[in-house]
Protein backbone atom coordinates (compact mmCIF):
# COMPACT_ATOMS: atom_id res chain seq x y z
CA UNK A 1 0.00 0.00 0.00
CA UNK A 2 1.28 3.34 -1.06
CA UNK A 3 1.82 6.01 1.68
CA UNK A 4 -1.26 8.07 2.19
CA UNK A 5 -1.72 11.59 0.57
CA UNK A 6 -1.34 14.05 3.98
CA UNK A 7 -4.87 15.53 3.49
CA UNK A 8 -6.40 11.81 3.76
CA UNK A 9 -7.38 11.59 7.37
CA UNK A 10 -8.59 15.50 6.59
CA UNK A 11 -10.88 14.85 3.78
CA UNK A 12 -12.31 11.72 4.93
CA UNK A 13 -14.03 13.73 7.78
CA UNK A 14 -15.16 16.09 5.64
CA UNK A 15 -16.79 13.26 3.58
CA UNK A 16 -18.23 11.86 6.77
CA UNK A 17 -19.52 15.58 7.72
CA UNK A 18 -21.38 15.68 4.00
CA UNK A 19 -22.67 12.21 4.72
CA UNK A 20 -24.08 13.35 8.41
CA UNK A 21 -25.38 16.40 6.57
CA UNK A 22 -26.98 14.41 4.13
CA UNK A 23 -28.60 12.03 6.02
CA UNK A 24 -29.63 14.48 8.18
CA UNK A 25 -30.97 16.69 5.66
CA UNK A 26 -32.65 14.02 4.25
CA UNK A 27 -34.47 12.99 7.93
CA UNK A 28 -32.48 9.28 7.62
CA UNK A 29 -31.26 10.11 10.84
CA UNK A 30 -34.55 9.52 12.40
CA UNK A 31 -35.64 6.05 13.20
CA UNK A 32 -39.20 6.72 12.55
CA UNK A 33 -38.78 7.76 8.74
CA UNK A 34 -36.31 4.55 8.45
CA UNK A 35 -39.58 2.72 10.32
CA UNK A 36 -41.73 4.15 8.14
CA UNK A 37 -40.15 2.86 4.64
CA UNK A 38 -39.15 -0.42 6.12
CA UNK A 39 -43.26 -0.91 6.63
CA UNK A 40 -43.47 0.49 3.04
CA UNK A 41 -45.20 3.46 4.07
CA UNK A 42 -43.07 6.13 3.50
CA UNK A 43 -40.47 5.76 0.18
CA UNK A 44 -38.48 8.51 0.78
CA UNK A 45 -35.47 6.76 1.93
CA UNK A 46 -35.64 4.83 -1.55
CA UNK A 47 -35.34 7.61 -3.28
CA UNK A 48 -32.63 8.76 -1.18
CA UNK A 49 -30.62 5.57 -1.79
CA UNK A 50 -31.20 5.64 -5.73
CA UNK A 51 -29.86 9.37 -5.36
CA UNK A 52 -26.59 8.20 -3.39
CA UNK A 53 -26.52 5.16 -6.17
CA UNK A 54 -26.57 7.05 -9.53
CA UNK A 55 -23.73 9.70 -8.10
CA UNK A 56 -21.41 6.75 -6.40
CA UNK A 57 -22.09 4.78 -9.72
CA UNK A 58 -21.30 7.48 -12.00
CA UNK A 59 -18.05 8.32 -9.90
CA UNK A 60 -16.82 4.32 -10.12
CA UNK A 61 -17.57 4.04 -13.36
CA UNK A 62 -15.34 7.30 -14.56
CA UNK A 63 -12.74 7.96 -12.07
CA UNK A 64 -10.47 4.85 -13.25
CA UNK A 65 -10.46 5.77 -17.13
CA UNK A 66 -9.06 9.02 -15.21
CA UNK A 67 -6.60 7.99 -12.81
CA UNK A 68 -5.12 4.43 -11.98
CA UNK A 69 -5.17 5.12 -8.76
CA UNK A 70 -6.91 7.09 -6.35
CA UNK A 71 -5.46 10.74 -5.48
CA UNK A 72 -5.53 10.16 -1.59
CA UNK A 73 -4.91 6.89 -1.22
CA UNK A 74 -2.44 5.37 -3.85
CA UNK A 75 -4.35 2.46 -4.34
CA UNK A 76 -5.38 1.06 -7.94
CA UNK A 77 -8.56 1.55 -8.78
CA UNK A 78 -10.05 -2.30 -8.76
CA UNK A 79 -13.21 -4.24 -8.23
CA UNK A 80 -13.10 -6.08 -4.98
CA UNK A 81 -16.32 -8.83 -4.84
CA UNK A 82 -17.27 -10.86 -2.44
CA UNK A 83 -18.55 -14.11 -3.23
CA UNK A 84 -22.13 -14.85 -2.65
CA UNK A 85 -22.23 -17.67 0.33
CA UNK A 86 -24.08 -18.47 3.51
CA UNK A 87 -22.05 -15.97 5.25
CA UNK A 88 -23.57 -13.00 3.48
CA UNK A 89 -26.61 -14.35 3.19
CA UNK A 90 -26.64 -15.50 6.74
CA UNK A 91 -25.24 -12.26 7.76
CA UNK A 92 -27.27 -9.84 5.39
CA UNK A 93 -30.75 -11.75 7.43
CA UNK A 94 -29.12 -10.77 10.86
CA UNK A 95 -28.05 -6.83 10.14
CA UNK A 96 -31.62 -7.11 8.16
CA UNK A 97 -33.44 -8.44 11.28
CA UNK A 98 -31.34 -5.71 13.90
CA UNK A 99 -32.30 -2.31 11.33
CA UNK A 100 -36.00 -3.88 11.64
CA UNK A 101 -35.70 -3.78 15.37
CA UNK A 102 -33.81 -0.71 15.77
CA UNK A 103 -35.06 1.41 13.16
CA UNK A 104 -32.25 2.85 11.90
CA UNK A 105 -28.81 1.42 10.38
CA UNK A 106 -24.90 1.97 11.20
CA UNK A 107 -24.39 5.07 9.56
CA UNK A 108 -27.65 7.15 10.17
CA UNK A 109 -27.25 6.02 13.66
CA UNK A 110 -24.04 8.08 14.22
CA UNK A 111 -25.89 10.63 12.57
CA UNK A 112 -28.35 10.94 14.62
CA UNK A 113 -26.51 11.79 17.32
CA UNK A 114 -25.97 14.73 15.73
CA UNK A 115 -30.15 15.48 15.54
CA UNK A 116 -30.25 15.20 19.21
CA UNK A 117 -31.23 11.57 19.37
CA UNK A 118 -29.33 10.27 22.79
CA UNK A 119 -31.79 6.96 22.91
CA UNK A 120 -29.74 5.52 19.81
CA UNK A 121 -26.62 4.95 22.12
CA UNK A 122 -28.36 1.86 23.13
CA UNK A 123 -28.39 1.24 19.74
CA UNK A 124 -24.66 1.79 19.26
CA UNK A 125 -23.81 -0.05 22.28
CA UNK A 126 -25.54 -3.09 20.91
CA UNK A 127 -24.26 -2.99 17.62
CA UNK A 128 -20.09 -2.60 18.78
CA UNK A 129 -21.33 -5.85 21.68
CA UNK A 130 -22.35 -7.98 18.57
CA UNK A 131 -20.16 -6.91 16.34
CA UNK A 132 -17.48 -8.00 19.00
CA UNK A 133 -19.60 -11.40 19.53
CA UNK A 134 -19.44 -11.79 15.87
CA UNK A 135 -15.44 -11.31 16.08
CA UNK A 136 -15.13 -13.36 19.35
CA UNK A 137 -17.22 -16.22 17.96
CA UNK A 138 -14.73 -16.22 14.45
CA UNK A 139 -12.14 -16.31 15.97
CA UNK A 140 -12.45 -19.27 18.23
CA UNK A 141 -13.85 -21.14 15.15
CA UNK A 142 -10.84 -20.25 13.05
CA UNK A 143 -8.44 -21.61 15.71
CA UNK A 144 -10.31 -24.39 16.48
CA UNK A 145 -9.87 -25.52 13.00
CA UNK A 146 -6.85 -26.89 12.30
CA UNK A 147 -5.33 -27.98 8.56
CA UNK A 148 -5.03 -31.33 8.11
CA UNK A 149 -1.55 -32.24 7.59
CA UNK A 150 0.06 -33.28 3.74
CA UNK A 151 1.37 -37.17 4.71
Amino acid sequence: MADRHPLFKPLVFVGGIVFGFGLGFSHMARPEVVLNFLTFADFGLLFVMFGAAVVSGIAFALMPRVRDTAPLSGNRYERRLKSFDRNVLVGGAIFGVGWGLSGICPGAAYASLGTGNVTILWALAGMFVGAYAQGYARSRVSTDVTPASAD
